[in-house]
């Protein structure tokens, strides 16, 4: 990377100049550090006219609510000295908020209303929904931007009626889809494709039990659920109820719609616990990927985020916490049916891409959610080994051979990447 740091906001170019010397001695961290840092304001970005932010995933020409929202939470710690960094987030959650007042099921959207999209599903489209897949954690992503960039900057201007109208239909929405089978509208295909592309029963997924937990879909990776209640995202969204009632009570001083919260809040992590978990024989009680309520369990774990082993990293759980431990203990095993050893790495992949083929952001939350530093290094490590001389972090790669590997412009790994060696700066691993 060039060591002009002029274009880049005030506050990255501070950060370039403490990394050219807390990693002096590393020059290929050094390296993609910097670029995978910067990434996803240099080639995903676009400001609009409105003052809201258009973000893409980086070789998909469409906005995720989850992916806009995970390329760009690595800003927030600068965003609070840099105001060009704060109006860029604000930005998207402004445009996050707009699309969910659009369509609340939809998990990614056009930049206007275009038509745009992967195929004509058979689900309730308009022209500003590029795919129809509903995910829990697409509705999560936003509150938690929202939440942590408040935390972090006391600025609240983002917080208008625009966004309390959106916190409102993401309760209602999670309020019906409580009761999936009785009371949800939401239908979707996919003809011609994969099984994980399409939902079996109609369109409406296999039959789920009232447990307290709200139904999804699809998985964070934009498969199919096997089973509807999706545990991590659950707890996602328990977390993140949290924070609409703190908003509610301090910004808006609504009462009712932070009642509303705290009541779903409880309802869902009642579920969690009673449902989503059981008694492994090797490992202990353990937390279930999925489960319908009516006593199955789906156990394994997928490399995108919300996941099992993200628990800490979203706030469920503690590191420490002892189910979280037994859950950590088996995902990172051959009881997990996406976990991979191969002689160029060992890690979680996931049923969206090849057998054998190992994900970077599932490497970068392993170190972000460990305990042992020693640990948090090797992956380091691992990661710089892995990236197929490109710089940059990718989706997918083979097991034994890094040099095949999914997705060279995929900026949520990069940024995923980045947070995890700014926190190992912050902590003083370097120095």
């Amino acid at each position: 990377m060039n060591d002009d740091y002029s274009r880049y906001p005030e506050a990255m170019q501070r950060l370039f100049a403490e990394a050219d010397k807390k990693l002096a001695g590393r020059p290929k961290l050094l390296g993609m550090f910097k670029r995978c840092f910067a990434s996803t304001l240099e080639t995903t970005t676009k400001r609009m006219e409105d003052g809201s932010t258009f973000v893409i995933t980086g070789d998909i020409p469409a906005m995720w609510l989850r992916d806009s929202s995970a390329q760009v939470r690595h800003y927030i710690p600068l965003a609070a000295e840099d105001a060009e960094l704060g109006a860029m987030i604000e930005g998207v959650v402004r445009r996050q908020m707009m699309y969910v007042g659009i369509d609340p099921y939809a998990n990614a959207f056009n930049e206007s209303p275009n038509d745009e999209r992967y195929d004509e599903d058979l689900t309730d489209l308009n022209p500003w929904v590029w795919e129809r897949k509903y995910e829990i954690d697409s509705l999560c992503y936003p509150v938690q931007l929202s939440y942590l960039y408040w935390k972090a900057t006391g600025r609240t201007a983002m917080f208008d009626e625009q966004y309390r109208s959106a916190l409102r239909r993401i309760l209602q929405l999670w309020e019906t889809e409580q009761h999936h089978d009785a009371q949800s509208s939401y239908r979707f295909q996919r003809f011609d494709c994969p099984p994980t592309d399409t939902l079996r029963n109609g369109g409406k997924g296999m039959p789920v039990n009232y447990t307290g937990m709200t139904w999804s879909g699809f998985r964070p990776s934009d498969d199919a659920c096997t089973f509807g209640y999706l545990v991590p995202s659950n707890m996602f969204a328990a977390v993140v109820l949290g924070y609409m009632a703190e908003i509610a009570d301090q910004v808006y001083r609504d009462e009712r719609l932070r009642r509303k919260a705290e009541r779903l809040k409880e309802e869902i992590e009642f579920g969690i616990e009673a449902y989503g978990t059981l008694f492994h024989p090797k490992y202990g009680k353990i937390y279930a990927y999925e489960t319908d309520g009516y006593g199955n369990h789906h156990l394994m774990d997928d490399a995108n985020v919300p996941s099992l082993l993200s628990i800490p990293y979203l706030g469920y759980r503690s590191a420490d916490d002892p189910v979280y431990r037994n859950t950590r203990r088996f995902i990172l095993s051959e009881d997990n049916p996406y976990y991979y050893e191969g002689t160029a790495a060992s890690g979680i992949g996931s049923p969206h891409t090849p057998h054998r083929y190992i994900w970077h952001i599932a490497l970068s939350m392993q170190g972000l959610t460990s305990r042992d530093p020693q640990e948090a290094v090797r992956l380091l490590d691992t990661l710089l080994a892995t990236d197929a001389d490109t710089g940059f972090m990718h989706e997918g790669f083979h097991a034994d051979d890094p040099q095949l590997y999914t997705r060279p412009w995929f900026a949520w790994s990069n940024s995923l990447f980045a947070e995890f060696v700014h926190g190992l700066m912050r902590q003083g691993a370097f120095d």
